[in-house]
């Protein structure tokens, strides 16, 4: 039994919307009003608003068994893939491009092949909770998800939203594998679907912030910073900055927002045109000092200050790092609930 496109709908989580073109199912994670404006704004970026980061799918059946057949295409600069199988929050097997290649270096350089890619999992018996998390780094179609004819299928909804903003790190540079980024444990801590705007190369941008979504996000995480340290001029930075907490707080009103400051890179001591990397973060305190619904989270310690916990061992973490990132936020939510 093969599902539809209302049934891929139903499950889906994460896109704004779901299409289907020639047999293929299309996610989108951003509006197509947004689209356009990343397509006049930069060519680049628009490119990688169609990588799939932090759409699920996750539903309930008796199905023994489900055929997943994918078809990746490139969005970003990074080629390898991963759509992580889950039963009752437990990680099965993946559909992916990277196995048995050596990732022992800087894997975030190698040319993976993409194209088209198939395999089936076993559930075993009984009803289960089953949860694909797409990749984040590539354009993923869905070529058809199968299960045993006869089975039922049930969307599995949360009541919450958690809307992501950020860069390279919070689309979910390098992890290999998607459910290991860090807004997949901040979503769970926070018991939320993940909507995921991030944007690897992005930096504050105003406009996206006035540019609303068709729903309205219980909780915002903003992680932007480091790209604005490396590349912007300090006034460009401030007034950029600035107007995007104002703009997201101004858009979404009743919204919990959370300011998430630069985690540590290697190269932080370098003299850049902007300011002290540090000084990034203590800037981003005082904009959020007023606004009543922003918390800063100073997650400079979230991942270990060690190169092996990076992918290209200096700015953007590994499966490694994101763990200690995820829990550390987790912990955050604790202490702070």
């Amino acid at each position: 039994m093969r599902l539809s496109l209302e049934e891929i709908r139903r499950v889906t989580q994460g896109a704004v919307r779901v299409e289907e073109t020639d047999g293929q199912i299309h996610f989108y994670r951003f509006t197509e009003e947004q689209e356009r404006r990343y397509e006049s704004y930069d060519p680049a970026l628009y490119q990688k608003c169609f990588a799939t980061a932090g759409i699920v799918l996750r539903f309930q059946t008796d199905s023994p068994r489900i055929h997943l057949q994918v078809t990746a295409l490139k969005s970003t600069s990074r080629t390898y893939f991963a759509a992580d199988v889950l039963r009752d929050g437990v990680f099965i097997g993946a559909v992916e491009n990277f196995k048995g290649y050596d990732l022992a270096g800087d894997y975030t350089t190698h040319e993976f092949p993409l194209g088209t890619y198939e395999k089936t999992f076993d559930l075993d018996e009984g009803i289960k909770t089953v949860t694909v998390y797409l990749p984040w780094s590539v354009d993923l179609r869905l070529d058809g998800l199968t299960l045993e004819d006869g089975s039922f299928v049930l969307p599995v909804v949360r009541n919450k939203k958690i809307l992501i903003f950020g860069d390279s790190i919070s689309q979910g540079y390098d992890a290999l594998h998607p459910m290991n980024r860090y807004p997949v444990a901040l979503a769970e801590r926070l018991g939320a679907e993940e909507c995921n705007k991030a944007i690897g190369g992005e930096f504050f941008w105003p406009t996206l912030a006035k540019m609303k979504d068709p729903f309205a996000p219980d909780y915002i995480a903003v992680a932007y910073g480091t790209n604005d340290w490396g590349w912007k001029t300090w006034t460009e930075f401030a007034e950029n900055g600035r107007a995007f907490y104002q703009n997201l707080s101004s858009s979404y009103p009743d919204a919990r927002i959370f300011a998430l400051l630069p985690i540590w890179r290697r190269d932080m001591d370098e003299v850049r045109k902007c300011c002290p990397f540090r000084q990034v973060a203590d800037t981003i305190r005082e904009w959020a000092a007023d606004l009543p619904n922003v918390t800063v989270i100073d997650c400079f310690d979230y991942v270990p200050h060690d190169p092996a916990y990076f992918a290209d061992f200096r700015l953007h973490p590994n499966d490694r790092g994101f763990e200690h990132y995820g829990r550390n936020l987790a912990g955050f939510f604790a202490a702070n609930p």
